[in-house]
C-alpha cells in the first residue's frame, strides 16, 4: 500500500500496471482489497489504482460532518495528485454514487463511468421508507461487536448461493470496518440525489448489476439505464450486490470489455 496527503486527510492505495488509468472505488462496507481480483486482472493493460476511501481500509477517518460533495472533492484531488489524467472510473454501490457526485462536480475528470450495483443515492433511487430504515439498520450496526456486524450485513451483500471462499474473505474485509467511516459514508449515501445528473452524463457508462442483487435491485439499474443516455446495462445471473467479490472474472471481461470498446 502507498499513502499520500490529500488536504488534511492521509488516503491510502493500491496502484498496479501502465496504460490507461483506472479508478477503482469500494463499497462502503469494505475497502481496496475486494478489488484484487479485478487489479490482476486489469493490471496487464491498464494502470489500476485501488483507493482506500476516507474512513476505510487504512485511510484516515474524515470529519463526521462528511458529505458525498467531500468525498468527490478528495477524490478529485487524489487523481490530480498521482498525475492521472482522465481515469475511467469504477464504483461499486456506494463508489458509484461517489463516481457520479465526481461526474457532477468535476465533469471534465472522468474518461468514462462503469457503475456496478450502484445507486443515485439512497434517496435518489430508493423509497424513502427505505432509505429510513435502511440508514437505522446500519447505523444500529454500527454499534455491535465487529462479528455481529458483520453477520447484520453480509447476508443481503450476495446471491443465495456464493462462493464459499469468496464470502469468507469479503468476511475477514468486512471486520476491519472503521465505526466512524462506515457511519459517514452511510449517511451521505442515505443523503444522496444524483437523479438531476444522470440526463447531463456525456461519457460512455455501463451499468454492472446482478440479478439477486437485493440493495440495488434491477428496478435501480433500470431506472439508470434510462436516464443516462450514453449507458448500457449489463445484467450479471446469479450473482448479488458485490458482483465483484462473487464474480470477479465475470466483473474483469465485462469491465475489459467496455474499457477497451471506450479506447477505440
Amino acid at each position: 500500500m502507498d499513502q499520500i496527503e490529500v488536504g488534511a486527510l492521509r488516503v491510502s492505495y493500491r496502484r498496479v500496471g501502465q496504460g490507461p488509468p483506472i479508478i477503482l472505488l469500494h463499497g462502503f462496507v469494505g475497502d481496496s482489497r475486494e478489488w484484487r481480483p479485478e487489479i490482476e486482472a486489469l493490471s496487464g493493460e491498464f494502470t489500476v489504482v485501488a483507493w482506500d476511501a476516507p474512513g476505510a481500509g487504512q485511510s484516515a477517518d474524515p470529519p463526521e460532518t462528511f458529505g458525498l460533495a467531500d468525498y468527490a472533492d478528495s477524490l478529485a484531488a487524489f487523481v490530480d495528485a498521482l498525475g492521472l489524467r482522465r481515469p475511467h472510473v469504477v464504483g461499486l454501490s456506494f463508489g458509484g454514487a461517489l463516481a457520479l457526485e465526481l461526474y457532477r462536480r468535476h465533469p471534465a475528470l472522468p474518461r468514462s463511468l462503469v457503475l456496478a450495483s450502484a445507486y443515485a443515492g439512497w434517496t435518489g433511487s430508493l423509497p424513502s421508507e427505505i432509505v429510513e430504515q435502511r440508514l437505522r439498520q446500519t447505523l444500529r450496526a454500527a454499534d455491535l461487536s465487529p462479528n455481529d456486524l458483520v453477520d447484520s450485513m453480509l447476508p443481503s451483500m450476495f446471491s443465495d448461493s456464493p462462493p464459499p471462499d469468496a464470502v469468507e474473505g469479503f468476511r475477514r474485509i468486512m471486520l476491519k470496518i472503521h465505526r466512524r467511516g462506515f457511519r459517514t459514508m452511510a449517511r451521505a449515501l442515505a443523503k444522496a440525489d444524483l437523479r438531476d445528473i444522470l440526463p447531463e452524463i456525456a461519457v460512455p457508462t455501463l451499468l454492472l448489476y446482478g440479478d439477486q442483487d437485493v440493495r440495488a435491485p434491477l428496478t435501480v439499474a433500470r431506472d439508470l439505464q434510462a436516464r443516462i443516455r450514453t449507458s448500457t446495462l449489463v445484467v450479471m445471473p446469479g450473482v448479488g450486490h458485490m458482483s465483484s467479490v462473487e464474480a470477479p472474472e465475470r466483473f474483469a471481461t465485462e469491465v475489459r470489455g467496455f474499457l477497451r470498446s471506450v479506447a477505440v
